[in-house]
């Protein structure tokens, strides 16, 4: 989740769950019968919004219950007045669980401005939430209690209430505090504030009695040896040379779309200082030198500027990556860095950046080897740039004009932030099976970084969007990447980012679309602090662990180069 390399606000995250073990082989002796375990596949949360709101109160008018940004609880004396009782009631229609959905979690999030003494309880409620100021009712059944409301996002587990598709209402009250606390209502100008239902589960899968072999991984190639500096004359090139048609099963081969025949690249972002002279390359080689070895993927973000190394891209650094057989991914944004100015799409499409888009084409076409180019990555948290068509219009002419220049080196990666708040704008931002090579997404463990407490393991955090992708078919056939990915440490478990990136290679193996994974080495818009970290070497602990998963078969590509 980034903009030209800065995360987003961290999206809502949902209930803390462990890894499965899948394709467990059971025998039952007693009945000379053989039993498969019934496999759980780990699922991760659905977010889904309130389709109406409101505040129930025996008081006529008091505007708390129009239309309006705010929800409000009360106990029955409530400022003053004795009958002046406030519950908030959300509704929520629930409609995407899968039919094999297990072992469904149900949490309620919604944020109050301020901190409270006081104790506000979710109960089941048949009041109307699109009724304005219904009459409180008795409280259906208790199913959490929050003691103390804090200031953000308060949690609510409902799992006793939601326990499938349909509709479910929720009434708030409040207790112990005789004053109004304000949340944000389904209304909120600012959608990351609006009252979300956070739904995690299980997948159950048809028992079978046949267990497949994983494939075989790559094998591994040697330590690399890294430099570092400004760039230089450099060795003939080594990248991997692309075969013409899809890959094989043999390992070292790579298609013309930059596919690897088996196993997946390996990547980084990481940024350069101001400290460093703002040396692209040195900021990657410092990374390679401690984890002892070269990336496959180098990723960099650059704008509309067309000039300095935001948009003169490649600059010198990146012609001398490609030089040294590193893969280069060009994230190619709408922007003017230096100026802080946005670029509308309608800006992109009506030409008025021909010029500019012309000039990196010519130079794209000039590296005379394959390089991943995205347009506008995570369009879907760029409100202001214009409408999901204005976006697909956009990528088709900038492919179009690439496509007219003979740039056609550039392999075009799709990206989105794959948060299942925008599932239902994804078939409608997607340019078109022609006008994509990659489909990729930026998942990320943000733990308590977004004020969560949930820690998505590896596998839970790659799995939601890919599932999502095979149900709904976007971008079938094509290979898949990890454009951006990242991970919290737990302050309460030390170890724990260690053994995080020592599974990851274990999620890419169970996601075989998955070809590519590009580590996002910077906090972003996240903070740093003594909870929060998402950088990769920000302790002993974890830069081991990054390291020992770079040294895993599956991710050491026998292509070339110095892997």
């Amino acid at each position: 989740m980034a903009r030209h390399g800065l995360h987003r606000r961290p999206r809502p995250a949902g209930p803390r769950r462990k890894a499965l073990l899948l394709g467990v082989l059971g025998v039952t002796v007693a009945t000379g019968l053989l039993v498969t375990t019934v496999p759980l596949l780990a699922a991760d949360d659905l977010a889904v919004r309130a389709s109406a709101d409101t505040t129930a109160t025996a008081v006529p008018q008091d505007g708390d219950n129009s239309a309006k940004s705010t929800l409000a609880t009360c106990p029955a004396r409530c400022d003053g007045n004795p009958r002046g009782a406030r519950e908030a009631v959300l509704a929520f229609t629930v409609g995407d669980l899968p039919a094999n959905a297990v072992n469904v979690r149900a949490t309620l999030r919604v944020y109050a401005w301020q901190q409270f003494a006081a104790t506000v309880t979710a109960h089941a409620s048949s009041l109307d939430a699109r009724a304005e100021r219904p009459t409180p009712v008795p409280a259906g059944a208790r199913l959490d209690s929050v003691a103390g409301v804090a200031q953000g996002f308060n949690e609510w587990d409902v799992s006793g209430l939601v326990r499938g598709n349909g509709s479910w209402t929720v009434a708030l009250a409040q207790a112990g505090l005789d004053t109004r606390i304000y949340w944000a209502s389904s209304e909120h100008r600012d959608p990351d504030l609006r009252p979300r239902l956070l739904l995690s589960y299980d997948l159950g899968t048809r028992p079978s009695s046949t267990l497949t072999s994983p494939a075989s991984p790559a094998s591994p190639s040697a330590a690399p040896t890294t430099t570092a500096g400004r760039p230089t004359a450099s060795p003939t090139r080594s990248t991997p040379s692309p075969t013409p048609s899809a890959p094989s099963n043999r390992c070292g081969q790579v298609s013309e779309k930059l596919v690897p025949s088996c196993g997946a690249w390996w990547g980084m972002y990481t940024p350069a200082s101001a400290a460093a002279g703002w040396d692209h390359g040195r900021a990657v080689a410092e990374v390679e030198a401690h984890v002892g070895r070269t990336f496959d993927i180098v990723h960099r973000y650059h704008d509309f500027s067309n000039t300095g190394s935001n948009g003169a891209f490649p600059d010198a650094y990146e012609q001398r990556q490609l030089r040294e057989g590193r893969l280069l991914f060009f994230a190619w944004e709408s922007r003017i860095f230096s100026a802080g100015a946005v670029l509308t799409w309608r800006d992109v499409y009506s030409g008025r950046y021909d010029a500019t888009i012309d000039a990196v084409a010519g130079r794209i076409r000039a590296a005379d080897v394959p390089v991943f180019l995205g347009f506008d990555h995570e369009p879907e948290d760029e409100p202001v740039k214009g409408s999901d068509a204005d976006f697909v219009r956009a990528w088709r002419h900038v492919h179009d004009r690439f496509a007219a220049a003979g740039a056609d080196n550039a392999v075009w990666v799709w990206t989105m932030m794959g948060w299942s708040g925008h599932h239902h704008r994804y078939a409608g931002l997607y340019p078109g099976d022609r006008y994509v090579d990659w489909v990729a997404y930026d998942p990320y463990n943000f733990h308590v970084c977004n004020g969560s407490t949930v820690w998505k393991s590896p596998s839970t955090m790659v799995g939601s969007f890919y599932r999502w992708l095979d149900e709904h078919g976007i971008g079938a056939g094509k290979p898949r990447m990890l454009a951006e990915f990242g991970t919290n440490f737990d302050a309460a478990d030390p170890a724990a980012k260690r053994r995080w990136f020592e599974e990851f290679p274990a999620a890419l193996k169970a996601h075989p679309k998955i070809k590519a994974a590009i580590y996002f080495n910077s906090a972003g818009m996240t903070t740093r602090s003594s909870s929060c970290d998402m950088t990769m070497n920000h302790d002993a602990a974890a830069l081991a662990g990054f390291t020992r998963a770079g040294q895993d078969a599956y991710l050491r590509q026998p292509t070339g180069g110095t892997r």
